[in-house]
């Protein structure tokens, strides 16, 4: 009880909190949208704008965050993210009409954009190496749990109170969460003041919100192709040219040097292929289950609550084995489960028992569960310190992306099934959604070949626990990555 009631164990939880609010905000509202729209006296579709504008504050502001938390301190800035996230939750709650909405949303977003990757700095500079993991399993665990409790707890606030609520709960989680943060997080700062890169922050800014809001787009219902295929090419040409000038710069905005640890490396690349499979999953389940199935809204969400469950269950095994083995191992043991486990959802049909279905989804919210672990606590193992806010900056950009990749990979994978399926007629049907599964599969498969090039004793730094007295195991050899990097810089 004392080890878990640490100060690194009492930070870790602190941060989790924090995340488990900014990830449920992002999703609770999908539910309430055609109520909002009543108060509102607009249609639902157009609430839209509320989500579009927070996810697109998020991916402009997030490479900005390690700057900000160098200089003025991650503690002043991960408490003002928290403040400013609940000050705008409350003005949601009271908005008026959409324009107010939207704009409240962006002030969320402002507060989003800075809580998220601060408080994983936080967690990486006051967490020891062989605790480390502990830490990121811990706060990994509310981005898995958020998306699939967010629609069923917004239809619950939706159907017996009132959508304000999804708002103002917030308030009571967030001057807790300050309070905390003010008292529990300590003070450190860069001593070395870094110059703002200002033309990095445009360049990676104007790529990000490119490549975002075409994703946006081609989530849509009714989405044109060519627009959003223009604004996503624009998207990854700017993108070019912003890593090109991180290259150049001795203090850049987005820090690509850390890409030179093979471990890291690994898990933007490969990892970033598990990430866009895996978002695309709660985007596809529900449709399944509504449009393939027939079934009705709340029947839905209770069959996709089978992925929480297995979430939270292989939470406090997830430590353990990655203890037991190496990373390598796991992620390519695991990342086959996974695959296999979406592959099996192109054979579900309604006449499958429910006990099949939720069995599968729980084995697929099990291996989901360890996989992003695995992969959250191997990307900064082998990262030395003084890359660590660069590293950090650069993985929560990529994982905003693939977030929105993944549903866009959703979308457009169920319009493509819908047009080369004779039987479709250009409209979703059931085996438009097989098809889809079978491709997302595909994709997750993909991730998996980066992971044979890990060096087999990458992430060791994380994996022992406390070191030993003797001065030969206080010290274990440096992994092949680190050494790798090391040799890079000289």
């Amino acid at each position: 009880m004392t080890a878990f009631w640490a100060p690194g164990s009492a930070i870790a939880l602190l941060v989790a909190g924090a995340f488990f609010m900014e990830n449920l905000d992002g999703t609770v509202v999908v539910t309430a949208m055609p109520q909002m729209g009543v108060s509102f006296g607009v249609h639902a579709v157009d609430l839209n704008a509320g989500i579009s504008v927070y996810m697109l504050t998020l991916a402009m502001l997030i490479p900005a965050s390690g700057w900000i938390a160098d200089r003025f301190g991650a503690r002043l800035v991960f408490a003002a993210a928290i403040a400013i996230f609940t000050v705008a939750s409350i003005v949601c709650g009271l908005c008026q009409n959409l324009t107010m909405f939207t704009f409240a949303r962006i002030f969320q977003g402002v507060g989003g954009a800075m809580m998220v990757p601060v408080g994983r700095l936080v967690i990486l500079r006051s967490t020891p190496k062989h605790e480390l993991m502990r830490a990121i399993a811990t706060i990994t665990w509310p981005g898995l749990a958020a998306p699939m409790l967010g629609p069923p707890l917004g239809g619950f606030i939706t159907t017996y109170a009132s959508w304000r609520w999804i708002f103002f709960l917030n308030v009571p989680l967030g001057l807790c969460a300050l309070a905390l943060a003010l008292r529990l997080i300590p003070e450190a700062g860069e001593k070395e003041r870094k110059p703002f890169d200002y033309i990095g922050f445009v360049l990676t800014s104007v790529a990000c919100f490119a490549i975002m809001y075409s994703l946006d787009l081609i989530g849509g219902d009714k989405a044109c192709w060519r627009f959003p295929a223009l604004g996503l090419v624009s998207g990854l040409g700017v993108g070019a040219i912003a890593a090109l000038h991180a290259k150049r710069q001795t203090y850049p905005l987005v820090d690509l040097r850390a890409l030179r640890v093979r471990s890291y490396a690994v898990t933007i690349w490969g990892g970033s292929l598990f990430r866009i499979a895996t978002a695309s999953i709660p985007f596809l389940l529900p449709l399944l289950f509504q449009v393939g199935f027939g079934l009705n809204a709340f029947a839905s969400g209770l069959l996709v609550l089978a992925v929480f469950a297995g979430n939270l269950v292989m939470k406090p095994f997830t430590t353990p084995i990655l203890r037991r083995f190496r990373f390598r191992h796991t992620l390519i043991v695991n990342g086959l489960l996974n695959a296999a486990a979406i592959f099996a959802c192109a054979f579900l049909t309604p006449t499958t028992p429910v006990a099949i279905i939720a069995t599968l989804l729980f084995i697929g919210g099990l291996t989901r569960s360890m996989q992003f672990t695995a992969l959250n606590t191997l990307a900064f193992a082998d990262v030395p310190e003084d890359r660590m806010s660069g590293a950090n900056v650069l993985f929560n950009v990529v994982q905003q992306m693939a977030m929105g990749m993944g549903v866009a990979l959703g979308a457009v994978v169920l319009r493509l099934a819908a047009l080369v399926d004779p039987g479709a007629q250009g409209v979703l049907a059931l085996d438009s959604f097989h098809i889809a599964f079978v491709a997302v599969g595909i994709v997750a498969l993909l991730g998996l070949p980066d992971a044979l090039s890990l060096h087999a004793k990458a992430g060791d730094a994380v994996r022992h626990r406390r070191a030993r007295a003797t001065p030969s195991a206080a010290q274990p050899e440096a992994p092949a990555a680190q050494i790798e990097f090391q040799k890079s810089r000289r």
